[in-house]
């Protein structure tokens, strides 16, 4: 049977182990599957973009396990009562093809967006960081607090967004974390000003400039989560042009993330790259880094596969009868057979008149 996993069974889980151990055990995941980075199908997501939005798929596998997600990002839901990103995934076996697991993935991609997020600064960002601002205070932005507060250590966090009701719900839920200090900045730079850490992760499909290259600050390290698609961009070029840029998988940065806007040959690492020595991290406590984040379907997998473990130690989902289960599996008909008996009365309700008997 395939193990289900819904919405509130992932808010249980999450309640039961707390979102900072969450947080940190799957970016575990995520870095031993990125370590692994060679035995992993790549490609970029496949993605049919509108007016107003854009639905994905994002497939990955290695030898044993396969894994998809689907996602919409769609700016206007929040007037429709509707989250901006809805998101469901697979993760099946690959020597039979058997979907393992199904779960929801609006709440799981949030926490493995972070934990990604978390994960990469922890090789780019200064290790004296202690102040973060949040530029873009929509629903990613607890999740990213939490994870630099409680994998980096940031204690002091700074909020802005043009929706101030926004930032005022951030501040009220992150009060369960009396340890972090946390204010409202009246504009971007004044939120920007002397942080270790700044945080994009706004919603509009725009091309916007969320960060000028006046607003940055030596050592700073920028985590570009919201340049997420073709015609969304947060950053001007020239906060690019001068710092190291890092990215997930580079095929598919090059369509969706904020280096869209610069030339084919700009020179960018691969995370992985980072993480098996094959290129350093930060060089000096001077250099301006930017993770360039658009989500990879390899962060799904992982997170996948850390729900389906932490389902199944703490004996929450269920069984899912998505799949027939047959005593001859050559045949499926036998899930609709009816006995002759059983046929000719249906027949008979229906008016449908059984063809003549041959001589």
């Amino acid at each position: 049977m395939t193990q289900y996993i819904d919405v509130q069974d992932v808010a249980e889980l999450v309640k039961r182990e707390g979102l900072p151990r969450v947080i940190g055990a799957m970016a575990g995941y995520i870095e031993s599957d990125y370590r692994d980075w060679e035995n992993f199908d790549k490609s970029a997501r496949v993605a049919s973009h509108s007016t107003v939005g854009v639905i994905e798929l994002m497939p990955t596998a290695n030898e044993a396990l396969y894994a998809f997600k689907y996602v919409n990002g769609h700016p206007q839901n929040t007037f429709s009562a509707l989250p901006t990103v809805m998101a469901f995934g697979v993760l099946a076996d690959v020597g039979t093809g058997f979907p393992l697991l199904l779960s929801e993935m609006t709440l799981l991609t949030a926490i493995r967006t972070a934990a990604m997020s978390a994960l990469a600064a922890s090789r780019l960002a200064r290790k004296s960081s202690r102040v973060m601002a949040i530029i873009g205070n929509g629903s990613q932005s607890e999740f990213q607090a939490i994870a630099f507060h409680s994998m980096l250590g940031i204690r002091q966090v700074r909020l802005y967004d043009t929706d101030l009701e926004a930032s005022q719900k951030l501040k009220r839920n992150l009060a369960a974390f009396p340890e972090l200090e946390v204010t409202i900045a009246l504009t971007a730079e004044q939120a920007v000003r002397g942080a270790d850490i700044v945080t994009t992760v706004t919603a509009d499909k725009t091309n916007a400039t969320i960060l000028r290259p006046e607003m940055l600050e030596p050592g700073m390290h920028i985590n570009a989560v919201g340049g997420d698609c073709p015609g969304k961009t947060e950053l001007h070029p020239d906060v690019l042009r001068d710092a190291r840029v890092v990215v997930e998988y580079e095929p598919q940065t090059r369509i969706e993330g904020d280096i869209q806007q610069m030339p084919a040959d700009f020179p960018v690492t691969e995370f992985h790259q980072i993480l098996s020595g094959a290129q350093p991290g930060r060089t000096s406590e001077q250099q301006v880094t930017v993770f360039d984040s658009v989500g990879f379907a390899l962060e799904d997998f992982s997170a996948l596969r850390y729900l389906r473990d932490l389902g199944q130690r703490h004996g929450v989902g269920r069984e899912l009868n998505l799949i027939p289960s047959l005593v001859d599996p050559k045949d499926l008909f036998a899930l609709v057979r009816q006995e002759p008996s059983t046929a000719r009365a249906t027949d008979r309700l229906s008016g449908a008149t059984a063809p003549a008997a041959m001589a």
